[in-house]
């Protein structure tokens, strides 16, 4: 007897069964998670990644002044520009930014991208990235524009980086302060040093001439959320009413009941959103930009619109 050494093929209309179906099912397999992966690296990469959520949020300080009841705040931070976030990008969140009118923008570090270990090349190209940051953050409207340095401006040279937003309107806080006035009161926005790569003083930035005062709350720029712990153990923390922070880009990509895969030092415990630490509230602001991968999951870019409310 003849035995066929062919692999047996159903008839037209049959499925297949024992290994060709095996076999197909695995291909069928491989395939679907093929697309599947290519599908989510796209929104996750393109779409995603250029998604901005505007988050806004009445903030009541209690002795703030009458006067400055529905102040806007608007915060931008994390922009890391030429790393992933693309001049037209920068652009669209300047326009978000004014459509909102805001009375005051704070930025709070990472302008730029440094690498673990800069060549020179790499560095005049950072320099290079934060000229032109700054050149496009020209476009907002509104004028009275703060920042405080991130981690990576100070890698790539917090002069630099300083220059290039002083000179196109933006004042830098780098353990200083200054009054926001109108109607005759004010509160004090102060500004430290990047906590990680910077020398913050606190002491320099809120000194005791201004802790305390009847009817002039503290609003603090800090780029690492962390910070808050050490700086509720110093007499100039215990008076910060409210911080602004970001750095930690609340984890960029972020796998629905997983804590995120990669997070700084000094942004691994307050991630995002707000925390009430004794009389200072924090807010950490997700970021627009992105690091390490051109990639954000579940956790798409933002712009914080604070009102200020007088009281609680």
């Amino acid at each position: 007897m003849a035995v066929s050494l062919l692999p047996t093929i159903p008839p037209p209309g049959r499925p297949p069964t024992g290994p060709e179906k095996s076999l197909l099912t695995r291909r069928g397999f491989l395939k679907t998670s093929l697309l599947a992966a290519g599908g989510l690296a796209l929104y996750s990469g393109e779409i995603e990644r250029h998604w901005i959520d505007i988050s806004r949020f009445d903030v009541a300080l209690p002795t703030l002044p009458a006067t400055f009841d529905g102040m806007r705040i608007a915060q931008i931070s994390d922009i890391h520009m030429d790393n992933f976030t693309e001049p037209f990008f920068l652009r669209h969140i300047v326009d978000l930014t004014n459509s909102l009118k805001p009375d005051a923008v704070v930025l709070t570090g990472d302008f730029v991208t440094s690498k673990w270990r800069p060549s020179r090349d790499f560095t005049n190209f950072a320099v290079g990235s934060a000229w032109q940051c700054a050149n496009i953050l020209t476009g907002l409207e509104c004028k009275a524009r703060y920042a405080v340095l991130g981690n990576h401006d100070f890698g790539v040279g917090p002069q630099q980086v300083t220059e290039a937003l002083t000179d196109n309107g933006i004042t830098v806080l780098r353990n200083a302060y200054l009054p926001i006035e109108r109607g005759g009161a004010r509160f004090w926005l102060a500004g430290v040093d990047d906590p990680f790569s910077g020398q913050p003083d606190p002491e320099l930035a809120i000194p005791p001439s201004i802790q305390r005062i009847p009817n002039e709350p503290v609003v603090l720029l800090c780029h690492a959320p962390d910070y808050a712990d050490y700086l509720l153990r110093q007499s100039a923390g215990q008076a910060v009413d409210l911080m602004l922070s970001g750095h930690t880009h609340g984890g960029q990509i972020r796998i629905p009941f997983l804590r995120p895969f990669r997070l700084p030092p000094l942004g691994r415990k307050y991630v995002e959103g707000w925390f009430h630490l004794d009389r200072m509230q924090l807010y950490v602001n997700r970021g627009v930009g992105a690091i390490g991968l051109p990639f954000r999951f579940n956790c798409p870019p933002e712009i914080t619109l604070f009102t200020l409310r007088a009281r609680a």
